[in-house]
């Protein structure tokens, strides 16, 4: 009985930690995605024409995957440009869902915009042919690397230059491939938060179906980016906003109440992801 007792009474306290866990990491995030989205979305379109005028390119390619930050990313750029120096490109591959293409195609036919569906299929096969030793993620790199090597070469038919999709969370713990996804001309969401972009996409009225789809590189059958991640977004962003502003792991997991274990994951993938956010280092040979 008293250890019936005792169970009752560590759950009831734990719902209490928990609870006041959520309020507190809730509070941080309502803060973080307290933002004027109608400013925002002004400041990337600027930042789109203006980036585009000045390299003397005539638009920008934007590859498609039907998922929230190429969507958004569409957007914006259709914004800035109008759909006729936009152009999209969608690369399925065997591990695409059917969904992902219907939702890309949609998407730009609601634009406008020109776009292309091309197989990527063929060309990772006979990659595959050559080379032995892959796992999913030496494989997904590879297959990411090759569809950036297709939307350049479309892109530099047009005379268009590459906006990259990542998000600032993407690009902080370093999840995007690099010189796959990573390669691009420009970043323009790079300085908002995974939910931050979600935020923007219900402003910008990306579908629905999108702006809820769980993130997903399909690189390889069945995967999903917080599972992989080993935490959801709206654990991440905090921790990474935390950090961004210099707090020490301790004082992040305390101010937010999480374990310090995720913080710490966390702050392992920036460390881990350092050199995909640099350009190559040259030998300094005068010391």
């Amino acid at each position: 009985m008293k250890k019936s007792l005792a169970n009752i009474n560590n759950k009831a306290i734990n719902n209490r930690q928990h609870k006041k866990t959520s309020a507190v990491k809730k509070a941080v995030l309502e803060n973080l995605l307290d933002k004027n989205y109608a400013s925002v979305s002004k400041k990337i379109e600027r930042f789109i024409s203006s980036y585009i005028s000045k390299s003397l390119a005539a638009g920008v390619a934007v590859g498609l995957s039907g998922g929230l930050d190429s969507s958004v990313v569409l957007k914006l750029s259709v914004n800035a440009l109008g759909p006729e120096k936009v152009a999209g490109f969608i690369l399925p591959s065997s591990t695409t869902p059917e969904q992902d293409v219907k939702d890309a195609v949609s998407l730009a036919e609601s634009l406008k915009i020109d776009y292309k569906i091309i197989d990527a299929s063929p060309i990772i096969s006979k990659y595959l042919e050559v080379l032995s030793g892959s796992t999913d993620k030496i494989r997904g790199n590879l297959v990411a690397r090759i569809r950036m090597s297709i939307l350049y070469h479309e892109a530099a038919i047009k005379n268009y230059l590459v906006a990259g999709t990542s998000d600032k969370s993407e690009f902080l713990i370093g999840y995007f491939t690099k010189f796959g996804d990573g390669g691009s001309d420009l970043l323009p969401i790079a300085g908002l938060y995974k939910t931050q972009v979600r935020a923007l996409a219900t402003y910008l009225g990306i579908p629905e179906g999108i702006v809820k789809k769980k993130s997903s590189p399909a690189l390889w059958k069945g995967q999903l980016a917080e599972k992989e991640l080993g935490m959801e977004y709206e654990i991440i962003d905090p921790i990474l906003v935390l950090l961004v502003r210099k707090l020490t792991a301790r004082q992040a997991a305390k101010k937010l109440q999480l374990p310090i274990k995720d913080v710490i994951r966390v702050q392992a993938m920036i460390k881990a992801s350092a050199h995909k956010r640099k350009i190559a280092q040259a030998a300094n040979i005068e010391k």
